[in-house]
């Protein structure tokens, strides 16, 4: 995932939304000792504040349309003006921006938080020492903020969605589905192996998670059903990171694995090479699990949310993917 592309890109914002409560503690010390319960559904009265963990945005950057859409479910949305700020190609300093998560987490005011921007620096806010609540907590972002998502699910806790705020209205209500306890729909993709596998659910950026793998913030994948996307990649860095998998051993215990949508630069293949879906099927295929390629999800549009940690089957004969109740 290139920071610069990805910027270019406005379907690649990555938002969240994040209700919580309670002390927090290091993401990289809270064990997974009890069965984690879910967060409770937003409500209308609900209060959400945005905050940009990662680079700079455009200071006229109009987040009018976002909270009209807040605002139609009873929902207030604060946007504050530090998220505009920049600090080389950050909104801020690792510590301001890990400060400002903190202080929005602990607000008991607060229900949430909806992160916006993209492009990188959330995992620099991991390293700085960012705590979690000791709570379910509701987060809705992707790209960039994979980071805090995955961190989030390594620490126990559910509430992670990875998903987007804007784009079409079909995906939006999907979000506020989820947000709000309602059921969902399954997901369409295109089987390609085996049969069924249930387990739960981790969905991620590619090139973040890669980055995280050996951290304290990359979550066990045993018996999951791994989802992954990415963006600005050619298909020779996206087998160089699934090599990387592969050989440090976090796909060996797999429930089952899906793709979503992976987008790159045509000119970026030369003639003999792999294409994507060709690289992804023959790196991904033999791991004696389940495979769906082309789920409705990632950077571009639709981008439909899925909650990490939350129990879900993956059917590959029908290709479809869907949320335990």
């Amino acid at each position: 995932m290139r920071r610069r592309s990805l910027l270019a890109l406005s379907a690649g914002w990555s938002i969240g939304v994040s209700l919580f409560g309670g002390l927090g503690v290091k993401a990289r010390s809270m064990p997974r000792q009890r069965q984690p319960r879910p967060p409770a559904p937003l409500r209308r009265g609900s209060r959400l504040r945005a905050i940009n963990p990662g680079t700079w945005i455009d200071p006229e950057t109009d987040f009018t349309p976002l909270t009209q859409r807040c605002e139609a479910q009873g929902w207030s949305l604060e946007i504050p003006e530090s998220i505009r700020g920049q600090w080389q190609w950050f909104s801020a300093t690792d510590e301001e921006r890990r400060a400002s998560i903190e202080e929005a987490w602990n607000d008991p005011t607060l229900d949430g938080v909806i992160y916006v921007g993209g492009g990188w620096g959330a995992a620099r806010v991991l390293e700085s020492g960012l705590k979690f609540p000791e709570r379910p907590f509701w987060s809705l972002g992707f790209s960039d903020s994979s980071a805090l998502l995955l961190a989030q699910w390594q620490a126990g806790l559910l509430g992670a969605i990875h998903g987007s705020a804007w784009g079409v209205d079909d995906q939006w209500q999907r979000t506020v589905d989820l947000l709000s306890g309602q059921p969902t729909k399954p997901l369409q993709g295109r089987g390609i192996r085996g049969r069924k596998a249930n387990g739960r659910l981790v969905v991620t950026n590619l090139t973040v998670a890669t980055h995280l793998i050996g951290t304290p913030w990359f979550p066990s994948l045993r018996g999951a059903i791994l989802v992954l996307e990415d963006v600005g990649e050619a298909p020779y860095r996206v087998d160089r990171m699934l090599t990387q998998w592969r050989s440090s051993g976090v796909l060996a215990s797999l429930s089952g694995v899906a793709c979503g949508r992976f987008s790159w630069k045509q000119d970026d293949i030369l003639p003999g090479d792999f294409s994507m879906a060709a690289i992804l099927e023959e790196r991904l295929a033999d791991l004696g699990v389940p495979l769906v390629m082309d789920l409705p999800l990632g950077h571009g549009r639709p981008n439909m949310s899925l909650p990490l940690g939350h129990e879900a089957q993956l059917d590959a004969q029908s290709g479809q993917l869907k949320l335990h109740d």
